[in-house]
């Protein structure tokens, strides 16, 4: 994946991360945006009713130049990077979670320590997560309407 330039990186990890999650049986909503602005490439809700935050990296000055990742644990039970085989993976922290992606697919490398997250934090990103995706869902549905659909839940 050398020849490909970031954006075009980061689409493909996001990709197969989100394919990965599929096949876990895990629900994934890319681009999530959270309350104190910053969004998530890829949250996903686990068949235990957990969160995991996935961040998509496509190269290492993109992981170094990046300070708000850690933001993201405040909104997860678990957070992953996802990164490609170039990638250098000795860059990023033990603790956290890691998918490996190729050609399409990903594989979990390590798994994140885990930081549970608070009940009321918990049902207000479900509701998050729920009104973001039906409303992403009924804008497939009706384009027309969607705009006043996304207006009208303030959620993206």
């Amino acid at each position: 994946m050398l020849d490909l330039s970031p954006p075009e990186r980061t689409l493909k990890v996001c990709r197969a991360a989100a394919r990965l999650c599929g096949r876990l049986g895990w629900a994934p909503v890319l681009e999530v945006p959270l309350p104190t602005g910053r969004r998530l490439d890829i949250l996903a809700l686990l068949p235990d009713g957990d969160f995991a935050a996935i961040e998509v990296k496509s190269c290492a000055r993109d992981f170094q130049t990046d300070a708000k990742w850690t933001e993201y644990r405040d909104w997860c039970d678990r957070l992953y990077f996802a990164v490609d085989l170039d990638f250098p993976q000795s860059l990023l922290p033990e603790d956290v979670g890691l998918i490996v992606a190729d050609d399409g697919e990903a594989a979990i490398l390590r798994p994140p320590a885990e930081h549970r997250l608070a009940a009321a934090r918990r049902k207000s990103l479900l509701l998050r997560y729920a009104r973001l995706s039906a409303g992403r869902l009924q804008g497939l549905l009706d384009p027309t309407g969607a705009a006043e659909l996304r207006a009208s839940l303030r959620v993206e």
